[in-house]
């Protein structure tokens, strides 16, 4: 039997503002344990939340960006239950009437093949809630140590309908939400720190079949390699039961890393399961008109219009202009780059981007704000290249090298000089050369002319030798077939 694979994402997204979302502690990461934890945070009596506005910016912020309906009235509840880590027996969270509602994102999916397609995926929400603290295990022999100071955190919690096929389409849903997110700001995106984590509902259903199957919830994944593995993992784990006359039981299950397998943490619960209600203790937050469109009217430009603008001016694909929008920093590099070298060079400037500065970027495992050179300097080469002072393959192997470890400043016309690499641009000095290579050459010559296109090759190879590649090798192509006949 074929099987069809059903996806959906709730994705925790940590907001980015410097106090909780209902009292004034700090959010700052990496502080001693339980030294950002307020009274209201801790629950204590007497104590009252106050929302955060610049929490709710950030949803109507994010609202905007996907096309989503922004409530103008939207309501926050109280999800009853007990958990140690959780002062209040209960956490604030909306429910019913959420503050963005609806919206979609729209990415490139990788095939099995290498091929892209576009894919949409339908919001069904997005809400604001507060975080819970955070359980302790290491350390404590026997005992679990308890960490209070992310207690009360804003989170934005995203979810998608069951949109998703695929484990490759749900990562590079991820991918395109966590971009979004960080251009916008309303969150660092720092995965190891929890800023952005990934719930996946996961089922599986005989394909054809418009029933849903019995999902079971991955929870926690902070890393897209962990999501696709434990997708793909929970995936063969539920055809492999149903195959094996077994039915699958709501739960909620845990990823382990070290064996690549999910395990079941708890029996999934239902939303009457945590008892929501109104928070008496929060009026209903009203958005006004106004409000949406001073957040609108300060948007940048999303990476969907940017994309577009890409293709349209730049010419180029789709794929191309995904990947260079994977980043404000890098789109904004690329910018440059073109702005400097001409949009004659786009799609070169794209070319090396996405090849020789990626690869040196990875190897070093820094950002492209943190590379050695900059755009000016690429956008140099770029030019050296355009009108044949260097030949492509030396830019690569000789002068690109050079200028990320900033010999003679960087600077490419100073590297090419010192070098001695500039491309020969007398005619005659080459045509010279090219007669003595036929003439050491005369097999090859006949060989090529009884109709072995390898021969002329060969014949390339001894000219470009010749001229210690120096010469431009379209230049040495073409004398060459004049030369021949």
């Amino acid at each position: 039997m074929q099987w069809e694979v059903v996806i959906g994402l709730e994705t925790h997204t940590q907001l980015s503002t410097a106090s909780k979302i209902f009292s004034g502690a700090s959010t700052a990461f990496g502080a001693d344990p339980n030294t950002q934890a307020s009274p209201v945070d801790l629950a204590l009596p007497g104590t009252l939340p106050v929302l955060n506005r610049a929490a709710v910016e950030r949803a109507i912020q994010f609202g905007l960006a996907i096309g989503a309906h922004i409530a103008p009235e939207s309501v926050f509840a109280r999800k009853n239950y007990f958990y140690p880590d959780l002062p209040k027996g209960y956490q604030i969270s909306q429910y019913e009437i959420p503050v963005v509602q609806g919206g979609s994102l729209t990415f490139q999916v990788e095939g099995k093949k290498g091929e892209f397609h576009e894919k949409t995926v339908q919001l069904t929400r997005a809400h604001l809630e507060e975080d819970a603290g955070k359980s302790l295990h290491e350390d404590f022999a026997g005992m679990t140590g308890i960490d209070l100071n992310r207690a009360g955190t804003p989170l934005l919690e995203i979810v998608t309908e069951p949109d998703m096929r695929s484990a490759a389409e749900a990562v590079a849903y991820a991918r395109a939400l966590h971009t979004l997110v960080v251009w916008l700001g309303i969150c660092d995106g720092n995965m190891q720190e929890g800023s952005f984590r990934c719930d996946a509902n996961v089922s599986v259903r005989p394909l054809g079949s418009q029933t849903y199957g019995t999902r079971r919830e991955i929870k926690n994944l902070n890393s897209f390699r962990f999501l696709q593995q434990a997708i793909e993992y929970e995936v063969q784990w539920q055809i492999a039961e149903i195959e094996d006359g077994r039915q699958i039981q709501q739960a909620t299950v845990l990823f382990d890393p070290d064996t690549g397998e999910t395990r079941a943490m708890r029996t999934k619960e239902d939303a009457h399961d945590y008892r929501y209600f109104p928070d008496p203790d929060l009026l209903p937050l009203r958005i006004e008109p106004e409000w949406i469109e001073r957040v609108r009217a300060g948007l940048p430009e999303l990476p969907a219009a940017m994309q577009a603008r890409f293709v349209g001016d730049y010419g180029l694909s789709a794929y191309d202009a995904s990947v260079l929008t994977a980043s404000k920093a890098l789109a904004g590099w690329y910018e440059a780059v073109v702005k400097e070298a001409g949009v004659a060079n786009a799609k070169p400037a794209a070319n090396w981007l996405m090849g020789d500065v990626a690869s040196q970027l990875n190897r070093e495992g820094i950002e492209i704000d943190a590379a050695p050179i900059q755009p000016s300097q690429l956008a140099k080469l770029l030019a050296r290249i355009a009108d044949g002072t260097v030949s492509n393959n030396t830019a690569k192997k000789d002068v690109f090298p050079a200028m990320w470890a900033g010999e003679e400043g960087g600077d490419a016309d100073a590297i090419i000089a010192a070098k001695g690499l500039k491309q020969m641009s007398d005619t005659g000095e080459l045509e010279r050369i090219i007669d003595e290579v036929l003439a050491a050459n005369a097999r090859s010559v006949e060989e090529f002319r009884a109709g072995k296109e390898k021969a002329f090759n060969a014949l390339v190879g001894q000219a470009m030798k010749a001229t210690r590649g120096k010469a431009n090798p379209a230049q040495v192509n073409a004398l060459l077939k004049q030369k021949l006949g």
